[in-house]
């Protein structure tokens, strides 16, 4: 038998070893930002598919152009224009594989190894992972429910800038953040924007949320209130839709799409999905956000009441109102990162705070999703997270 070829010193210094596995389901799974499925607009896609491709469907026999169907991006403009008070045309819009591509690409673009990208203390894991793959140095800024607090903002940039470092970009999801469920109000988005301004630092607008608000009033984006091509935008349908869509999409100079673009693989994104997308705007996906948030708030609730019934006043809670996230804060030193696993193995699966902190710190918060259990199985699944951490010692409220 021939002896087994060994790629050890064929890998590149920068590959890393990341098993390829399949996804894990608890029974009661508040971990993962998936959407109700009894709430996917099925029979909408397939008419809006069927139309799509009655009209252009011979055009699937080319590649699309680079930057995506032109018709959707169109309608992203438009969306953008009407929603969020953004100023934009359909060549300032890049169709992406997800807001996961466009951010991917938007880091590589904007980060040399050693360079300090500013986040929130609390930031969503996935972009957090992709920026330590391209060597940013990751530092938090703290926040209160108003969102990042302008004058820690300014210490930051300060303090890294007399170590000698180079702050490229503040990335921030102002919109129901990810993991905190906050939405930064409009004079703190004009603080921040005076602050990052004052030190020449570009800010990253993670906006996929956006459209998930079931309760008060929206905030303009902080693309809208700047008029000097500093803010870079992304925006996603994975969550009004569905992730398995893969359909995202990012706004920016064209100096920074040429140069980010460079970094995508695979060229444009499916026309197939593009044209289903695109019907889908011109037709039901406004009545459909519409009742998914109906749905989501009656979820969201059945948390908060389950929290209530079974944690009392030993813990504390946000009450987001819009998004997928409630994020609960448990007394200092309880450790919710230890018992993670052996919970899930009971029935139960959150993500502890340690795993959206840069410095690792936040053990004793968890991030609760909301958007995928049924209000029964919220409220079955918090009486039954309780009892396992009653039992196993973690907690006693």
């Amino acid at each position: 038998m021939a002896e087994k070829f060994n790629y050890d010193s064929i890998f590149s210094k920068t590959s890393r070893d990341t098993p390829i596995g399949t996804v894990r389901h608890s029974k009661y799974d508040f971990a993962v930002a998936y959407p109700d499925p009894d709430t996917l607009p099925l029979d909408e896609l397939i008419d809006s598919m069927k139309s799509g491709f009655e009209q252009e469907g011979r055009d699937l026999a080319y590649y699309s152009t680079a930057a995506g169907y032109p018709e959707l991006r169109r309608l992203v403009a438009e969306k953008l224009a009407r929603e969020r008070n953004m100023k934009v045309g359909v060549d300032d819009v890049v169709l992406t594989s997800g807001s996961g591509e466009a951010i991917g690409i938007l880091i590589q673009a904007m980060t040399d190894p050693g360079d300090v990208v500013l986040v929130e203390e609390f930031v969503y894991l996935g972009t957090m992972n992709q920026m330590r793959r391209y060597g940013a140095d990751i530092v938090a800024v703290r926040c209160d429910d108003d969102g990042i607090i302008p004058s820690d903002l300014d210490s930051v940039i300060t303090e890294q800038t007399a170590k000698g470092k180079k702050v490229k970009y503040l990335y921030t999801i102002p919109a129901f953040q990810n993991p905190m469920g906050w939405t930064m109000s409009l004079e703190r988005r004009k603080q921040v924007l005076e602050v990052t301004g004052k030190h020449s630092v570009p800010v990253f607008e993670d906006d996929c949320y956006a459209d998930l608000r079931f309760e008060g009033e929206d905030v303009t984006s902080f693309h809208s209130l700047d008029d000097t091509g500093r803010v870079v935008y992304v925006g996603s349908f994975s969550k009004i839709i569905a992730p398995g869509m893969r359909m995202g999409y990012m706004v920016a100079p064209q100096e920074v799409l040429s140069r980010a673009w460079g970094f995508k693989s695979g060229g444009a994104v499916s026309q197939f999905t593009a044209l289903a997308v695109a019907e889908l705007m011109k037709g039901g996906l406004d009545a459909h956000i519409e009742l998914q948030n109906e749905a989501l708030m009656v979820k969201r609730d059945a948390m908060l009441a389950a929290l209530g019934e079974n944690f009392g006043d030993s813990v504390s809670w946000t009450v987001p109102q819009g998004g997928l996230y409630i994020w609960v804060k448990f007394p200092e030193g309880t450790n919710l990162a230890a018992v993670q696993e052996q919970v899930f193995n009971e029935g139960v699966s959150y993500y502890n705070g340690s795993q959206f902190s840069p410095t690792g710190e936040g053990s004793n918060y968890v991030r609760l999703c909301f958007g995928h259990p049924t209000p029964e199985t919220i409220r079955d699944g918090i009486a039954e997270l309780a009892n396992i951490l009653n039992r196993i010692g973690t907690f006693t409220g």
